[in-house]
């Protein structure tokens, strides 16, 4: 986009400059004195003021450290003016923390306290300020909409409901007329393998989604309207990620949103979606909680899982564990396996059916040991391999089986939008206590947990799961 075009170089360099300027005024005598001034006349401690290779490596040290931590606020992406502060602060803590923890380990590296308390205290107040100021700028001319999507009728809705221009939309059909740029009156168009009708529209038929980056670009697009029929498609979650990759502002239809999608600030016929896609740094930070939390889970509960294993073996005929099929994120399917808690071929007169004791109740089928790790939770404790090697998380939508998720979808209940995220070993609804015998209620705690996902509230979530099954192992052994 030509407004936006310089805006990573701007960020970045703006980034460097304001921390450097930082680091010098921090190692200025003068404000140095400021800060130490109150220690007593009597022992006054000196004034630690960097000089030469030291102050030259200060510089460098603090600039590459501040730099890479601030590296997902280089993309121009459409956040409101109180997010873009937050995010940018929590960032500057990051490098503060990444700054102390190298001088701790190595002398070599360390910064005097004052100085980067003073460094930091500064980067705190100006790169914030310096992110609104250049994260909010006009853009050149008029604003200018697309729509991106395979409804038609949608499609032509939005074009009416925007308020601005619309320079046309893109989809990924077959057939449509390209040599006249136009979509035909009830051109059959072959979408994902579906055949829709499109209706007679004045707009302009822009290409393929393949040719999404170029159309914002190009033609300096300020919002993009989704118009897709399900909102679990993979081709909805890339255009999305790519408004906010470019910065552009992403809305839907408010019929054809879910809450989890939505700002709780808009109105009318269109709302803004305001579910932003994970940056790198904190899919990392998620994924090493999950490799650390089930690396260290599966060598200290090591010993107790060959005994449970022992066990079952013993009091029952059959596998130690059962393996079985579950929806993974995007609709995609991935083996979990568990203790096998009930009798084997459990489910071959009755099928695949919710266990009873979900609901209240007894069911036959639970061997007196596989009740004893119900009860504990134990019996989930080999899904910790599948989050240790990445086909679960430690929190999310616990994932369920696709002939479940089939019936509930068969009910009118738009369970899909839980493939959101990758599936969990806890979530929000377990700690509610919402079976799979309430669907709505479990899919509006998910819901919930996929608009406020962070790794804090993970964090929340997981201390609250081990809280709730020392409970049950206490009443269990209690009697």
């Amino acid at each position: 986009m030509a407004v936006w075009g310089g805006y990573r170089l701007v960020s970045a360099a703006g980034t460097v400059i304001w921390t450097a300027i930082a680091v010098l005024i921090a190692n200025h005598p003068i404000p140095q004195t400021l800060l130490t001034g109150y220690v007593p006349i009597v022992r006054r401690l000196p004034v630690m003021v960097l000089s030469g290779s030291r102050l030259f490596l200060a510089i460098g040290l603090s600039t590459a450290v501040v730099f890479c931590c601030l590296i997902p606020l280089y993309k121009p992406r459409p956040r409101r003016i109180l997010d873009t502060i937050f995010l940018t602060q929590k960032r500057v803590l990051v490098a503060m923390f990444a700054l102390a923890t190298l001088g701790y380990f190595n002398m070599t590296y360390r910064l005097p306290r004052a100085t980067l308390a003073m460094t930091m205290g500064m980067l705190l107040i100006v790169l914030p300020a310096w992110f609104v100021i250049i994260g909010n700028r006009p853009r050149r001319g008029e604003r200018r909409a697309i729509i991106v999507g395979d409804d038609p009728v949608q499609i032509n809705r939005a074009a009416d409901a925007i308020g601005i221009p619309v320079l046309g939309y893109l989809s990924p059909p077959l057939g449509i007329n390209r040599e006249s740029d136009r979509a035909p009156p009830s051109a059959s168009t072959v979408t994902d393998g579906g055949t829709i009708e499109m209706p007679s529209s004045d707009l302009r038929f822009l290409g393929g989604l393949s040719r999404l980056e170029e159309v914002l670009v190009e033609h300096d697009i300020a919002t993009v309207v989704l118009a897709f029929r399900r909102t679990d498609r993979g081709e909805f979650f890339g255009v999305l990620e790519m408004c906010h990759e470019h910065g552009v502002e992403a809305k839907v239809l408010r019929e054809h949103a879910d809450s989890v999608l939505l700002s709780e600030e808009t109105a009318g016929e269109l709302v803004t979606i305001d579910l932003e896609p994970w940056d790198w740094q904190d899919r990392l930070f998620k994924r090493s909680f999950d490799i650390v939390f089930a690396g260290t889970a599966l060598f200290v509960l090591s010993p107790l899982l060959v005994l449970i294993a022992i066990v079952i073996k013993l009091n029952s005929s059959g596998p130690v564990l059962y393996s079985q099929e579950r929806t993974a994120g995007l609709g995609g399917t991935f083996q979990v396996n568990k203790f096998r808690s009930m009798v084997t071929d459990a489910e071959a007169k009755s099928g695949a059916v919710l266990s009873a004791e979900d609901a209240g109740n007894i069911d036959p089928r639970i061997t007196k040991t596989g009740r004893i790790l119900r009860k504990t939770h134990l019996d989930e404790a080999p899904q910790l391999w599948s989050i240790f090697v990445g086909d679960m998380s430690v929190v999310g939508p616990r994932p369920e089986r696709p002939k479940f998720d089939s019936d509930i979808q068969a009910d009118g209940i738009q369970w899909e939008k839980r493939w959101f995220v990758k599936p969990g070993l806890t979530g929000l609804a377990q700690i509610n206590n919402a079976t799979g015998f309430e669907p709505e209620e479990k899919l509006r705690w998910d819901l919930e947990y996929i608009r406020r996902q962070s790794l804090r509230f993970d964090l929340k979530i997981v201390i609250r799961q081990l809280w709730i099954a020392a409970r049950d192992t206490y009443e269990l052994v209690r009697g």
